[in-house]
């Protein structure tokens, strides 16, 4: 429950502590240890086959993630993949999949398992950890994290070099990117993902359609055609614009939601495919609204950097995105 940046704290209150003391709960230990060299399968299998729901806390600690301990895969050690598929199974009820770790996971037989009806990540949650697991669960706390890392299969580590840091991918030597910025293969969830109890819908109030940059009368674009510009001092001083969302709670449930605000640049540059451009996170009650505001500095969140290393916004129809709403943006001279 503690990774290595950590106090020691007092005390800790466990995932058991936590949801016993909400309700009746049996517990065993599906693994001796995280390395999970044999599971307790059948033992597990008899108590999830009585219960009303089955609560699985999975993962990994210091053992094998650390400070100078990198994993060699990204699956769940040993016996624990067939312990979660043997027990949701056997289930009676819902099972909930809770996940340990810093890092993610190939838990891609668990997401398509229908027995399995919720997971939670919940990196190394700290002292209180079991009493916070224990509230999503039970619904009082509605849940707003949002993942800040992809979460890949293992067939991309196996294509990616550690000592390869290159971020564009490389189709000549079957090299696949990095990151949601570049990497456009198979994900089991992808950077920003994350549920909730409720349902929030996005509306655009304010966003212009075109923005010009200037430059000098004797630039070379103002004679050719040009797919970008430097973003220099000269052009970028006081180049900005504001984007104002709706946000609305459709729910009967109150709760946080953080709204990512992401540019799609066109394809110049081997320039990536989407990029952050900000977020807020903002409560809003059941069946109420939200207002969010942002504003864009054109040269500094819409630029990309070229082949050279040169910080350029590109010109050309940008696409900013806010989960499923769209908005085309052309940035000219």
């Amino acid at each position: 429950m503690i990774g290595n940046y950590e106090g020691t704290p007092g005390k800790y209150t466990t995932p058991l502590q936590g949801l016993t003391a909400l309700v009746a709960t049996t517990y065993l230990p599906g693994c001796s240890n995280v390395a999970c060299g044999t599971a307790q399968i059948d033992e597990a299998k008899k108590i999830a086959a009585a219960a009303d729901a089955t609560v699985l806390i999975v993962g990994i600690d210091q053992s094998i993630e650390a400070e100078g301990r990198d994993r060699v895969n990204i699956q769940l050690p040993g016996q624990q993949p067939l312990l979660i598929t043997e027990v949701a199974k056997a289930s009676k009820g819902n099972v909930i999949l809770v996940v340990m770790s810093g890092g993610g996971f190939d838990i891609s037989f668990a997401k398509n398992d229908d027995k399995i009806t919720s997971i939670l990540w919940v990196g190394y949650p700290g002292e209180a950890g079991g009493a916070a697991i224990a509230d999503v669960i039970f619904g009082f706390y509605n849940p707003s994290g949002r993942l800040p890392t992809t979460w890949y299969p293992q067939s991309y580590v196996d294509k990616v070099p550690m000592t390869n840091m290159n971020m564009r991918p490389d189709p000549a030597s079957g090299y696949p990117g990095r990151t949601y910025r570049f990497y456009t293969g198979e994900t089991i969830y992808t950077f920003g993902d994350g549920l909730s109890y409720t349902q929030f819908n996005h509306h655009l109030i304010q966003a212009p359609k075109s923005v010009s940059i200037p430059i000098e009368e004797g630039h070379s674009c103002h004679s050719s055609k040009c797919k970008s510009v430097d973003a220099v001092q000269e052009s970028c001083q006081n180049l900005a614009f504001d984007i104002h969302l709706r946000v609305n709670n459709a729910g009967n449930i109150s709760g946080s939601h953080t709204v990512f605000l992401f540019s799609s640049p066109p394809s110049v540059h081997n320039s990536p495919q989407k990029h952050l451009l900000g977020f807020e996170k903002v409560f809003v009650t059941a069946k109420a609204e939200a207002l969010v505001r942002f504003k864009v500095d054109v040269c500094k969140d819409l630029s990309i950097v070229d082949e050279l290393g040169t910080r350029k916004v590109a010109l050309g129809l940008h696409v900013l995105h806010v989960g499923n709403l769209k908005h085309s943006l052309n940035v000219r001279i």
